[in-house]
């Protein structure tokens, strides 16, 4: 099966490197190209990619925007991976929260961009702890975070779903944890359904993330 790509951004520099690398593989394709977000739900419609590429920072209509109303709009959406030039960018924060699948610095090397394709389309998010970690101690630290809705989080997960998303946070794939835990991957995967479930996350990203912001994990 060939994976659909669409590339959104408005330096066509950077459309056209992605796309050298990405249309050099045999099971991947850019099947279309997008200068600004506000082109996104229409390419989406038409083109119907497995995975958009995702430039946070676009004059009309950011990648933050266009990630959320693709997101709550499309059955069965796209996975989304959000670009950036520098992994502090706040914008960044906002799009994993809006529910992007992980990002990428337009600097990262040829094969981890396609390897990153990969792995989001077989249910995977790219978590980059220290970068979350960051991300989220400079959220708190502007006042962005905090205790909200830390009462629906504290309680709820059992001793052991707390140790899955502490390893989750880590960046830990699910083999990882059953090895770190002594259980079976598909035990780790009940607790991961169970933590998202309880946690009202759409993916292991957006559950990490609000994990920082309530204080159950505390960036170090």
């Amino acid at each position: 099966m060939t994976i659909g790509v669409l590339l959104v951004d408005d330096e066509r520099l950077i459309r056209a490197g992605l796309k050298a690398i990405i249309d050099a593989e045999p099971d991947l394709e850019v099947v279309g190209e997008a200068g600004d977000g506000a082109e996104v739900p229409g390419q989406v419609s038409r083109l119907r990619p497995d995975v958009i590429l995702m430039d946070v920072r676009m004059p009309r209509l950011d990648g933050i925007q266009a990630t959320r109303h693709i997101l709550e709009t499309v059955p069965e959406p796209p996975r989304i991976i959000v670009v950036t030039t520098f992994e502090n960018d706040e914008y960044v924060y906002d799009a994993l929260k809006a529910g992007a699948h992980g990002f990428l610095l337009k600097r990262t090397r040829p094969e981890d961009i396609l390897r990153a394709v990969r792995m989001v389309v077989d249910g995977d998010t790219l978590l980059f702890p220290a970068a979350i970690r960051a991300l989220a101690a400079e959220h708190r630290a502007a006042g962005g975070g905090g205790a909200t809705g830390g009462a629906r989080w504290h309680g709820r997960l059992t001793e052991r779903e707390g140790d899955v998303l502490r390893l989750m946070a880590r960046g830990h794939s699910n083999a990882e944890i059953a090895a770190e835990l002594f259980v079976s991957p598909q035990t780790v995967k009940t607790h991961v359904g169970n933590v998202l479930a309880k946690l009202q996350a759409r993916d292991r990203t957006q559950a990490v993330i609000f994990a920082y912001e309530t204080g159950y994990i505390v960036p170090s």
